[in-house]
This record gives C-alpha cells, sequence and structure tokens, in this order.
C-alpha cells in the first residue's frame, strides 16, 4: 500500500505564495504519476496540476501560469508551487500517486486558506 502524506497548507493573502509538498512510500516513487487536486465543501473535487515519470506537466487552466508541479524523485517528494493565489484557490488540496500497478493513492488533503 502506498501511503501518500500532504503538508504546507496553511493561511496566506491574496498575492502571496505557498508551496505544497506530497510525500509517497516506495521504491519505484519515479515511476508514479504524481498529481493535484482541490475541493471545497459541497463541490467535487477539481483538477489542479499533474506531473508524469516523464515530467511531462498539465494545469488546469484555473491555475495555469501560478502555481508550479514539480518532483524531487530522490526524496520521493512532489511539490506544488503556489503563487499570486486568489480567494477562489481556497480549498482542501489533495496529492494523489498515480503506480505502475495503475493503482491511485490519495493522501489526508492540507487546508489552503486565502485571505483576501
Amino acid at each position: 500500500q502506498v501511503q501518500v502524506v500532504e503538508s504546507g497548507g496553511g493561511l496566506v493573502h491574496t498575492g502571496g505564495s505557498l508551496t505544497l509538498s506530497c510525500v509517497a512510500s516506495g521504491d519505484d516513487f519515479s515511476q508514479y504519476a504524481m498529481g493535484w487536486y482541490r475541493q471545497v465543501p459541497g463541490k467535487v473535487r477539481d483538477f489542479v496540476a499533474l506531473i508524469t515519470p516523464g515530467m511531462f506537466t498539465n494545469y488546469a487552466s484555473s491555475v495555469k501560469g501560478r502555481f508550479i508541479i514539480s518532483r524531487d524523485n530522490a526524496k520521493n517528494t512532489a511539490y506544488l508551487e503556489m503563487s499570486s493565489v486568489k480567494p477562489e484557490d481556497t480549498a482542501l488540496y489533495y496529492c494523489s500517486a498515480y503506480t505502475p500497478a495503475s493503482k491511485t493513492h490519495w493522501g489526508q488533503g492540507t487546508q489552503v486558506t486565502v485571505s483576501s
């Protein structure tokens, strides 16, 4: 079972920056596709960003140009650098790890709150 743990959430002012981290267990982390999603109460979980084993990245249109996803395979860690944040970025941010076994593992989430 792959364990996924997010960290780095908190309170940030509009226009500020925050970096989220996600550690996933396993010896083949470099083969995982890592993703970030977010969810607000009463709404579905939305895609934010993805990075593949080959370092291909994809972003939701709402965050493109403001957020950057990256990974450090030596540390089994994926990151989400958030900048120019807006109140509408407030959400519970989840990290996902999609493994070569075609399974998706989720973390418990980290809360990001953007004050206006």
